[in-house]
């Protein structure tokens, strides 16, 4: 919500070439309160002051000599700063008033002026026009917000996965349909083993020697898309000499909570202990 304040101290630039006008609409805007109000009786000098001051309001008479209103307008939408015409317009020409609007104004005042009206369609446009602005400047600190928030988890992530290298011998995750998408560690050299690094994923059933009973236990925990820690399981290698691992997973789920696989990290218990 806006407050008084904003609304008066909201940058207003007068158009017109009879100065009888100027004078009349600065004393209407300096009674009303507002403080921020300049004018210029040349039409030439309104795309150059709005690229400099930025107004957020423009009165604009639509008949002076030189460059009319709508030559103005069309002047206006050229500064790429600013998408949205903060232009009311000035006539005594009913005509006028709709093409006025087609040409981006934003709104009318009818020549000879009704002092009421004026003080209302500037209050109104001028509410406007800075809920807009403030709408802009939420997106962009919006957009500026979510761009920390990535960087932020990207390197969270990385200290993540440092640390879980360093405090395990393998990270695996894996999809929704148990194939192992990514592993890294240097016991999966060890062990000759590429893309299974323990008996739970649904691509290691070319991997003998496994425990049955811990195998079991295992892929329930999985399919119950259950977290588990430190879940121990063995396997019988060709020599007849047995491994042990330790392993530890949680399962992954999107923004709508669809389920999209499992991670975790695992270590070779018999390599370390």
């Amino acid at each position: 919500m806006l407050n008084t304040t904003e609304i008066l101290g909201a940058r207003i630039l007068i158009v017109d070439d009879q100065q009888a006008n100027v004078a009349l609409l600065e004393q209407l805007l300096s009674d009303a309160g507002y403080t921020a109000v300049t004018s210029t009786m040349n039409p030439q000098e309104v795309c150059a002051l709005h690229r400099k001051n930025a107004y957020d309001l423009i009165l604009l008479d639509l008949q002076m000599p030189l460059m009319d209103g709508f030559q103005v307008m069309e002047g206006l939408k050229t500064n790429d700063t600013d998408h949205y015409l903060p232009v009311i317009v000035l006539t005594a020409q009913p005509g006028h008033k709709l093409r006025a609007l087609q040409s981006g104004a934003k709104d009318f005042i009818s020549k000879p002026f009704d002092l009421v009206e004026v003080k209302t369609r500037i209050h109104n446009m001028l509410e406007v026009r800075l809920l807009y602005k403030k709408l802009g400047s939420y997106a962009q600190l919006l957009e500026k917000t979510v761009k920390e928030r990535t960087s932020e988890l990207r390197e969270s992530e990385a200290r993540y996965r440092s640390l879980t290298e360093l405090a395990s011998d393998w990270y695996w995750e894996q999809d929704d349909k148990g194939n192992f998408t990514k592993v890294s560690g240097p016991v999966l050299e060890m062990l000759g083993i590429q893309v299974e690094p323990f008996v739970g994923g649904a691509n290691d059933d070319n991997v003998s020697g496994w425990n049955e009973t811990e195998r079991a236990t295992l892929q329930s925990k999985i399919a119950d898309r259950q977290p588990f820690l430190d879940f121990i399981f063995s396997r019988t290698i060709a020599d007849g000499s047995q491994r042990r691992y330790q392993v530890s997973g949680e399962p992954m789920f999107n923004q709508s909570c669809g389920f999209i696989g499992y991670r975790g990290i695992g270590v070779e218990l018999c390599a370390r202990y």
